[in-house]
């Protein structure tokens, strides 16, 4: 063998040797992941949470490997801007290993007044109702059919921006009205709107206490209106969570998870988590319960603390 073909074929078995041990590092390491489903309904945020282990998986492998990880729900934002395709894949997908879909959004402007001030923004100086009444109609009515692609139950709405030309009062009264629109869409397809107040980190944003949600259910009158309770959102707003929880209990609908002060996975901050996931439980909650957060460490070890951090959270 002349010196040229055995420097190849040296480099060549060198490589092959060096693929093996990469593909089992990795194939070992997704092993580590594998657990027993999560007892409480946790629902895997598929664009925010395990993004190193899942980076270049198609939506098919990505569902498994959440499973895989013992999630047995899953919540989409972008689910609405997916093409029909994807979505008809993923609920397919989600079927077959017995899934649950939880929220996706429906409506959530954060550069617009329509639903609050009945407006684009400032520089329209003239409200337009029958606009702002079409515009959130027909968006309500294209996202309900996404709704019934992936057999989701519930749909995410904020209200958009707060009018600073608009008393709080009057921007409620815009909201109620139209929240009494699209909740008549949703509830004939079967599909519940979820309000999620934001904290001040999402600034000008109209619907920030949970107090304000619970009387817009209250208004609205109708068991397809509901609360989204973000406990983070909601520990930097106003704490006093479980005091809150139970007094909007009633219109409470479904979840969100992630700590204080980054918004990250649980046991990362200040919350106590492990006893807002049994204090849930106990009161009978057995929905989804949204993984809606970042990590603290976003390479595989810190995933592995995310995954660690649900396991010690799960109810008992």
């Amino acid at each position: 063998m002349d010196r040229r073909n055995f420097v190849k074929n040296s480099l060549m078995a060198g490589g092959a040797v060096m693929a093996s041990a990469s593909t089992t590092f990795a194939s070992d390491d997704k092993k580590s992941f594998k657990g027993e489903a999560f007892k409480a309904k946790f629902a895997a945020n598929f664009y925010l949470i395990m993004k190193t282990s899942t980076k270049g998986m198609s939506f098919v492998d990505k569902l498994r490997f959440f499973y895989d990880c013992g999630f047995r729900a899953l919540e989409d934002n972008d689910m609405a801007r997916r093409s029909v395709e994807d979505q008809k894949i993923i609920a397919k997908e989600m079927e077959r290993l017995g899934m649950e879909m939880g929220v996706y959004t429906s409506y959530a402007p954060f550069n617009d007044l329509w639903m609050t001030g009945n407006r684009a923004n400032y520089k329209q100086k003239v409200p337009d109702k029958k606009e702002a009444i079409e515009r959130i109609k027909k968006q309500m009515l294209a996202n309900v059919e996404v709704g019934k692609r992936v057999n989701a139950k519930f749909t995410t709405v904020v209200p958009g921006m707060y009018d600073e030309q608009l008393d709080f009062g009057f921007q409620f009264a815009n909201v109620l009205e139209h929240l009494k629109y699209a909740t008549e869409i949703c509830e004939k397809a079967g599909l519940t709107i979820v309000l999620e107040p934001l904290c001040v980190r999402h600034p000008g944003m109209w619907l920030r206490r949970s107090a304000d949600a619970y009387a817009l259910c209250k208004a609205v009158g109708s068991p397809h209106c509901k609360i989204l309770y973000d406990v983070y959102h909601q520990q930097v707003t106003e704490g006093n969570l479980m005091r809150s929880m139970e007094l909007a209990w009633d219109e409470i609908g479904y979840f969100h998870f992630g700590d204080v002060p980054m918004r990250t996975e649980p046991e990362s901050g200040e919350i106590n988590y492990r006893n807002i996931t049994q204090y849930i439980w106990d009161k009978g909650y057995r929905g989804c319960i949204g993984t809606e957060h970042f990590l603290s460490d976003v390479s595989v070890e810190g995933e592995k603390k995310f995954l660690d951090a649900y396991r010690l959270i799960d109810v008992k």
